[in-house]
Parts: structure tokens; C-alpha cells; sequence
């Protein structure tokens, strides 16, 4: 249960900050007093964002046993909310070539977890 309570955790705190990191590419003009201003009223919420991802990280390691297995599924998480900003935002589709990449980042962590 700790493992779907922390992958769900670590998959909402991922999607708030590349939200705002997505939305800030699309639609912030890139000068640095609008871009300053766009983060200060978004620091509400890389508070939960952070604390999201920081029990989810702690909860996977605790189903796991390693903090090196929940880091490295962390950015599996990663990957895939990175997908869903691209597409979602840029309206970028995924090509062969990044889910072979995705399936490699996946191969190597099945290889990690091999005893």
C-alpha cells in the first residue's frame, strides 16, 4: 500500500512543478522581471509540490528497502509526467525512438533490481 500511496504522491508533486515550469516555457514572456514575478506567485506550490515528492521518495524507499531503487523510479515518474507536460503543453507527441529510450531508463532499473 506505502508503494501506491508514494508513486501517487510522487506523480502529483511532479506534475504540479512541471506544470509551472511547462506553463512558464509557454506563456511567460522570457524577461527576467515577468519570469521573477511568475515564480514568486507560484511559491505556494512548490511547497506541497515538495513536500509530495518528499514522502513519496520516503514511502516507495520504505516498500523498497533502498533509497537508490526510489530515486531511480522517482525519475521513471519523472519521465513520464515530462511526457504529459510535452504534449500536454507544446502538443509534442512522443516518437519511437523516446519510448525506446523509456524502455532502456526501465531495463536498467530492472537490471539494478536483479539479484
Amino acid at each position: 500500500m506505502s508503494a501506491v500511496l508514494g508513486f501517487a504522491c510522487l506523480f502529483v508533486g511532479l506534475v504540479i512543478v512541471n506544470a509551472v515550469y511547462s506553463y512558464q516555457s509557454k506563456h511567460i514572456d522570457p524577461a527576467f522581471g515577468s519570469t521573477f514575478l511568475f515564480q514568486i506567485k507560484m511559491l505556494p506550490l512548490f511547497l506541497p509540490a515538495n513536500l509530495l515528492i518528499g514522502y513519496g521518495v520516503r514511502w516507495v524507499q520504505h516498500s523498497f528497502g533502498q533509497l537508490t531503487t526510489a530515486l531511480v523510479s522517482a525519475k521513471i515518474v519523472e519521465l513520464l509526467v515530462c511526457l504529459l507536460m510535452g504534449y500536454m503543453f507544446m502538443q509534442e507527441m512522443p516518437t519511437w525512438k523516446t519510448w525506446v529510450g523509456l524502455l532502456i531508463i526501465i531495463g536498467g532499473f530492472i537490471l539494478m533490481k536483479w539479484k
